[in-house]
């Protein structure tokens, strides 16, 4: 494990910024990077600070630094009003702004009947005429029927809540069954990994890990010494062994609307009053249809820096995403006060909100400037150095997909037909 301090090491605010590598994600390709606005590289540090504690110092990280480590893998820059990773672009509607994601396989179908016309092989010229001459209400309303992840740019209008203050308690062996996909969930997983679970990641035949498609080198790091199962919900033994899981499991963790899993038999609130840590993380909370992603999320929430022109710009990459995981994690380190089972309704725009200040006026953002052959941010303490994306590097190996169906089984009693 890193040998970071547990709390923040930094004194002025935009140090955490400066050192966490997303300064150097945020800005034009061709201009200089920018910094973000808000607290949450300041929060990743304090989650952390939450995480080592209550692990007894087994897991000591630089959240800050964790927000930007995919980056450090794929090499990606900053590029504006275009996601660092590309699937996400943020363009004009009547009345504003809003963030577009077009990343999985059947997102441009989805876009298509958004803007009721069927799409191009370059699907964004179209969908940014058709933005331009609605408002940011009528894309939330259409994009939540359909399923797309797309939302209007909005600032906070009140500070969102906090995590709270509970006791920590050892996760030291126990079963963590893991839903989720992609980065939020998984770095959840990952942390309590680290600090001594046993962590089972569970996909299905047709909907394996859209992560497996990235970055090879983070995809391990996420998943290294994790067992993997794939379980058929559309079959009777799928779904007996699916709910065998979730019965044994002291941790769940789920990254999608209720509904799924819901429909493969699965009883979030039976399994809480059993007493199972239920981490359900969505775009936007529980009780909504909203489809979200990292960027799209974080844009939307308001987390974007402007530049000179008063144009909005992705800050970091995906940070909705980290920020989330590192929030659960600190989250499923708790114990419930009465000692029985709780469900965390974790919502991405709820993390990312809780970052920035209402009251803070929007401008532009804070330029860094050129120092010899790098960058530095000017702060009232003297000039930072502005972090290039770091990574760390798996001990282990991440398995392959449902190399551990059968001993898993085998482990719950379930016999495979």
């Amino acid at each position: 494990m890193s040998s970071v301090p547990a709390v923040s090491r930094a004194v002025h605010p935009l140090t955490d910024w400066a050192e966490s590598g997303l300064v150097a994600l945020t800005g034009h390709s061709e201009g200089p990077p920018l910094v973000p606005p808000g607290r949450a590289a300041r929060l990743a540090r304090e989650l952390t600070g939450r995480i080592a504690a209550a692990t007894g110092g087994r897991v000591r990280l630089d959240g800050a630094r964790l927000l930007a480590e995919r980056a450090a893998f794929t090499g990606y820059g900053r590029r504006g009003a275009v996601s660092a990773g590309g699937s996400c672009r943020l363009l004009p509607t009547s009345d504003g702004w809003a963030a577009v994601s077009c990343a999985r396989p059947d997102d441009p179908l989805l876009l298509g009947a958004l803007i009721e016309a069927e799409l191009p092989d370059d699907p964004w010229p179209p969908i940014a005429a058709w933005l331009s001459a609605h408002t940011g209400e009528e894309l939330a309303e259409r994009a939540e029927l359909l399923g797309v992840a797309a939302a209007p740019v909005r600032q906070p209008d009140a500070p969102a809540p906090t995590c709270p203050d509970r006791p920590p308690r050892a996760v030291e062996d126990l079963l963590v069954v893991d839903f989720s996909a992609l980065w939020a969930g998984p770095l959840c997983a990952h942390l309590l990994g680290l600090a001594g679970a046993r962590v089972v990641k569970v996909e299905t035949p047709t909907r394996p890990d859209g992560a497996r498609r990235g970055n090879p080198g983070f995809y391990r790091l996420l998943h290294a010494g994790h067992r993997s199962v794939v379980l058929d919900p559309a079959t009777p033994s799928g779904r007996e062994a699916l709910a065998r899981l979730v019965e044994a499991a002291d941790i769940v963790i789920e990254a999608s609307r209720p509904r799924a899993l819901a429909g493969w038999g699965l009883d979030a609130s039976a399994a809480v009053a059993a007493g199972t840590t239920w981490i359900s993380i969505t775009a936007a909370g529980r009780s909504s249809d909203r489809v979200g992603f990292g960027d799209d999320v974080a844009a939307a929430a308001g987390l974007v820096a402007y530049d000179e022109r008063g144009l909005p710009l992705f800050c970091g990459d995906a940070i909705a995403d980290p920020l989330t995981g590192l929030t659960a994690a600190a989250l499923a380190l708790t114990a419930p006060v009465d000692g029985t089972g709780v469900l965390w309704d974790v919502a991405m725009s709820g993390v990312v909100a809780g970052t920035l200040d209402p009251a803070a006026p929007v401008g532009p953002a804070q330029p860094a400037r050129r120092h010899r052959d790098g960058w530095v941010v000017d702060t009232s303490e003297g000039p930072v150095p502005v972090a290039i994306p770091q990574r760390r590097t798996p001990l282990r190996e991440a398995p392959c997909s449902g190399a551990d169906t059968a001993a898993v089984l085998r482990e719950l009693g379930v016999s495979q037909r």
